[in-house]
């Protein structure tokens, strides 16, 4: 609890403990009032004062108003009874400023437990980066303060405050702070390691590739920072009902005081003023919104809190809300349900080739002369890419690669990439590039990715590399539709035997295969046509795409929501996406999806409670039934109880 909500608390206390002994007081007249302006005052004057402030500029119809006009207008008719010799009810007034008050300590204590949840994701925040100096002591300085290409020392146990490449040490890095969970990484001398992680065990240098501003703690800091920025439509409604209804039921009230009484005297009967004020007083009370434009916000705040104690960053609650209407997912293949990790499985050099390395052969050993060379010619020309296909090719070959005798590098997307190699021109890629070269090429070879590859213009075989499917993905396809989502979609740049096969192993819907990457985006915007046709278009249902963030940009931006997939560190994922999970967990979508339907099912619980309650109650006081105490139920209890259901955004179970 802060200062400032201890203070709130201590004069709760002060105030209670003052009605209480009030009570038993035998006081009269005006000095019966006096006595009760204290506590009035005390739990009080701050209302009293936001009201005046509001009126002085412009911001008449508030909360604060609302609480200002019906306790002291209370108050004022407690002095009128007291003057006829009746006993005013000077205590309804204070109380509904305590308990108004108390409703207020409940929702900032509320709000202060949803932003520790944020905070303990937060803590990624590094205080401090060692720098050391010429004598060899570590000097702390503010990480703004490090330019880039300082080399900064990291001992364990401490956060790795910026970006950048270890150039000494080896150690075990604890992703838990971005992931949501305790991912052990480790890392070694040429590595590249990103801020917020933690140093478990080995001391490190590492020279910073940014600027303390626009490293990877930075921008996640900024993300959830500023994710309130962009409201949903729950909260627009919330705040338009407000800026209508509020100056309506004032006005009402008003109505409900003059009105009646001026007929009654048009009829030549008493006017009975106290009465109808009374009444308008407590249509004031009861109709202050505190609970809705108080706890819906909460609860989207809750959510993304929530989400982001799991490694699930949400750019807004209108992303959130969105989220909960999903009803199509498309998924990008490799990185996504697989782990994008390669592996060279088989290699078959063509007839021609094997023969033109039997020349070459002295030992007569053409075919596994022809394997070697043939992955050393693919290794080469891929030896500029880090595709993970072409890490593959260069793990497999296994030796280090001359970089002195590789030339005129071409990467052609969604073909390949050509090259010399010491004089020979390679062409390493996909039946696409084969094509484009006029070369002929096997097809149907196996389940994996084919690299075909042409040596001097004539083809010369091809590689077969094997993604593996995340352990994961199946139970994600299936949580997902179980969660209501209609039909999932996979887009591959792969062959059709490859996606197809894994498309039946994960049981994806759809499948759409050999596309390149503006077939994605085309493919997305025929998909949003058909969700737009449906029924559910029409219900408000929208369409997610999950990529790994690093080539989908254009298509995360494409679509209704677009979620990147294990994006820890992706400049791309976290400037496309309007979620991001830190991971590489495709569960973790599903998991999203509850908490965002299990916010918006508690929005929607609290909205019609509250105007259900209030349109009861508001009849009730209008007619004379509810007094005082009922509206400050109406009022405050339906806040705290608002509130209480709001605060279960911040816990949802793991599927």
């Amino acid at each position: 609890m802060t200062k400032k909500q201890k203070k709130v608390l201590y004069r709760i206390i002060l105030v209670s403990v003052l009605m209480v002994v009030l009570h038993f007081v035998p006081a009269r007249g005006y000095f019966r009032f006096a006595l009760y302006m204290v506590p009035y005052l005390v739990i009080g004057y701050d209302i009293l004062r936001k009201a005046v402030l509001g009126i002085l500029h412009g911001e008449v119809f508030d909360e604060n108003f609302l609480m200002a006009v019906a306790t002291v207008g209370a108050m004022l008719l407690g002095v009128y009874s007291e003057t006829r010799g009746q006993e005013g009810e000077f205590a309804e007034g204070v109380a509904v400023m305590l308990f108004y008050q108390i409703g207020e300590l409940f929702q900032a204590v509320a709000v202060g437990k949803s932003r520790r949840n944020i905070a303990a994701l937060m803590d990624i925040r590094p205080d401090y980066a060692n720098i050391e100096n010429e004598n060899g002591s570590l000097e702390q300085v503010d990480p703004e303060e490090v330019a880039q290409g300082t080399v900064i020392v990291v001992q364990p146990g401490e956060r790795i405050p910026i970006d950048g490449i270890v150039t000494e040490g080896s150690s075990t890095l604890n992703t838990a702070a971005l992931t949501g969970e305790s991912m052990p990484r480790e890392v070694k001398t040429g590595d590249q390691v990103i801020s917020g992680c933690v140093n478990v065990t080995g001391l490190l240098r590492i020279r910073t590739t940014r600027e303390f501003g626009e490293s990877t703690v930075s921008r996640i800091l900024d993300l959830v920072e500023n994710s309130s920025m962009k409201k949903s439509r729950s909260e627009n409604f919330i705040t338009k009902f407000a800026r209508y209804y509020t100056p309506a039921v004032c006005y009402s009230a008003l109505a409900l005081a003059v009105a009646p009484p001026v007929v009654n005297l048009l009829l030549g009967n008493a006017g009975n003023w106290s009465t109808w004020i009374i009444r308008a007083l407590t249509f004031l009370v009861i109709s202050c919104p505190c609970a809705l434009v108080i706890s819906i916000p909460l609860s989207f705040f809750g959510g993304i809190g929530g989400a982001s104690a799991r490694g699930i960053l949400v750019k807004g609650s209108n992303y959130l809300e969105a989220l909960a209407r999903t009803k199509y997912v498309v998924f990008d293949k490799t990185g996504t349900l697989t782990k994008g990790v390669f592996e060279v499985s088989k290699i078959c050099p063509s007839r021609d080739f094997e023969q033109m390395c039997a020349a070459d052969d002295q030992d007569n050993q053409s075919p596994q002369k022809a394997k070697e060379k043939l992955l050393e010619y693919a290794a080469c020309a891929e030896s500029y890419s880090n595709h993970p296909i072409s890490r593959s090719l260069k793990e497999a070959y296994g030796k280090e690669i001359d970089s002195t005798g590789i030339a005129h590098v071409e990467e052609i997307g969604g073909h390949g990439v050509t090259a010399s190699v010491n004089g020979v021109k390679v062409s390493a890629g996909n039946a696409r590039l084969m094509k484009k070269l006029g070369l002929s090429c096997p097809e149907h070879v196996g389940v994996g990715t084919v690299v075909h590859v042409a040596i001097k213009e004539s083809y010369a075989g091809f590689i077969l590399i094997s993604d593996v499917v995340k352990e994961q993905s199946a139970d994600a396809v299936a949580a997902l539709r179980a969660a209501g989502v209609k039909k999932t979609v996979m887009l591959t740049g792969d062959s059709r035997t490859v996606a197809e096969h894994v498309a039946g192993e994960l049981g994806i819907d759809e499948v759409r295969s050999e596309l390149l990457p503006e077939d994605k985006v085309n493919v997305v915007e025929e998909l949003l046509q058909e969700v737009k046709a449906s029924a559910g278009k029409a219900a408000g249902a929208n369409l997610a795409f999950v990529g790994d963030g690093i080539n989908d940009a254009p298509v995360l931006s494409r679509a209704d929501i677009g979620v990147a997939m294990g994006a820890l560190g992706s400049d791309a994922a976290i400037e496309a996406a309007d979620i991001v999970l830190m991971d590489d967990n495709p569960m973790k979508l599903a998991l999203a999806m509850r908490i965002s339907r299990k916010c918006l099912r508690i929005v929607y619980e609290n909205i019609v409670f509250a105007l259900a309650v209030k349109a009861v109650c508001l009849v009730l006081g209008a007619f004379g039934i509810a007094g005082m105490w009922l509206a400050i139920f109406a009022d405050v209890g339906v806040m705290v109880l608002a509130v209480l259901n709001a605060i279960r955004c911040l816990h949802t179970k793991d599927l």
